[in-house]
């Protein structure tokens, strides 16, 4: 019962000394599967839905192989990880399309909150009862995927004290999201929204975690977990996603696996609770990742980030053994030993690297490790 699998990854273009250059424009007229966002410095590629990890890894690298390809025409430019604008150029928006109105609303509405790279991990789930209930279940666990991810400790050239900055200072929209009881009011919030003008269109629903479709809100087909900041190690990201799938494959076996079944919150209360609950858990992820003290939603008892995924890797394994992806699982262990990328680059800066040099050798690692696979296991594709 594998569940069928998507990525929407964001990155950033520019030097191997790691000055973010926009070149977004040109790679979206050149190449297929390339897509703009607001502003030019980063862009975007979408995978396509499949079920078996292997071919998801190939998907993850290839479009990154040729992007680096196409980019050597104009000079040494590569692919630079990370989720926040880490050493400078945040004082002002560099247009992709400066005819296109709804850019004209991001930028003069939100600025360079919004110049971010990320994934979001979609998950094929196509009743719509049960797609809610997996929102709900994986929007009060959100916050633990921010902290297995967290990428952006730098803005602008400074240390932010955050391990996700992007999603400490992301403008998340509408300001209050519920969690929906049912598709039905998912259909009629969705609507009172767009009414109120809180939300500008159905794709400006900038929550952790939501249900997304060809005809939002009324036709869906997925869940789309957006709290991830960008992980450039394939394998990294593939890990996090085998935790979401085998913990809704989990859901789907067990209906009561429902937070507003099973937490042990007042009744009365439980839903706003919850919400509250959760939003402060983001909150805490963002600032301190795996080492952050989060409530956890079942019990309201405090846990700490890593201590939690620990308990869910430990849930999900026979899950995802019987499905036969659990060998994907594994790297989770190497992230909770040896931190995500925030806290591996905090760790350097510690040592007395400079935040220049330890983004250059991320990105050489990003860029021999995508070779690694292109070469090993994926067949190579021409720009």
């Amino acid at each position: 019962m594998m569940l069928s699998k998507g990525f929407e990854i964001e990155v950033y273009t520019g030097t191997p000394q790691g000055e973010v250059v926009g070149m977004a424009d040109k790679i979206v007229a050149a190449l297929d599967g390339f897509v703009r966002e607001p502003d030019n410095r980063n862009v975007e590629y979408t995978t396509p839905p499949c079920y078996r990890y292997e071919r998801s890894l190939c998907d993850l690298v290839l479009p990154r192989f040729r992007v680096r390809q196409y980019l050597q025409q104009f000079g040494d430019y590569t692919l630079i990880p990370g989720s926040t604008l880490a050493l400078g150029g945040a004082d002002r928006f560099h247009r992709s399309d400066p005819g296109n109105p709804y850019h004209d609303y991001i930028e003069q509405t939100y600025g360079t909150k919004v110049v971010t790279a990320s994934v979001h991990i979609n998950v094929g789930i196509s009743n719509p009862d049960l797609l809610m209930r997996a929102c709900r279940l994986v929007r009060v666990e959100a916050p633990l995927y921010l902290a297995l991810s967290a990428a952006s400790p730098w803005f602008n050239g400074k240390t932010t004290g955050s391990h996700s900055t992007r999603w400490a200072v992301f403008p998340k929209t509408p300001a209050h999201v519920p969690l929906f009881e049912s598709h039905a009011h998912f259909i009629r919030w969705t609507e009172e929204q767009l009414a109120l003008k809180t939300m500008q269109s159905v794709r400006h629903l900038w929550s952790s975690v939501r249900p997304n479709g060809d005809r939002r809100p009324y036709n869906l087909n997925r869940l789309e977990l957006r709290i991830c900041d960008l992980v450039s190690d394939p394998i990294a990201l593939l890990a996090i996603t085998a935790l979401l799938e085998a913990r809704l494959i989990q859901l789907i076996n067990d209906p009561n696996l429902d937070p507003l079944k099973l937490s042990e919150l007042p009744a009365t209360t439980r839903a706003e609770a919850l919400i509250d609950l959760t939003d402060a858990n983001e909150e805490r992820a963002a600032q301190s990742s795996l080492e952050a003290e989060l409530i956890h939603w079942r019990t309201g008892k405090p846990i700490l980030a890593k201590d939690w995924v620990e308990e869910l890797y430990a849930e999900v394994w026979a899950t995802a053994k019987q499905q036969g992806f659990s060998c994907f699982l594994l790297p989770l262990k190497k992230i909770l030993r040896e931190g995500n990328e925030a806290q591996q680059w905090l760790k350097l800066e510690a040592q007395g690297w400079s935040k220049q040099q330890i983004l250059m050798q991320a990105i050489g690692q990003m860029q021999t490790k995508e070779l690694e696979f292109q070469a090993d296991l994926c067949q190579p594709v021409g720009a």
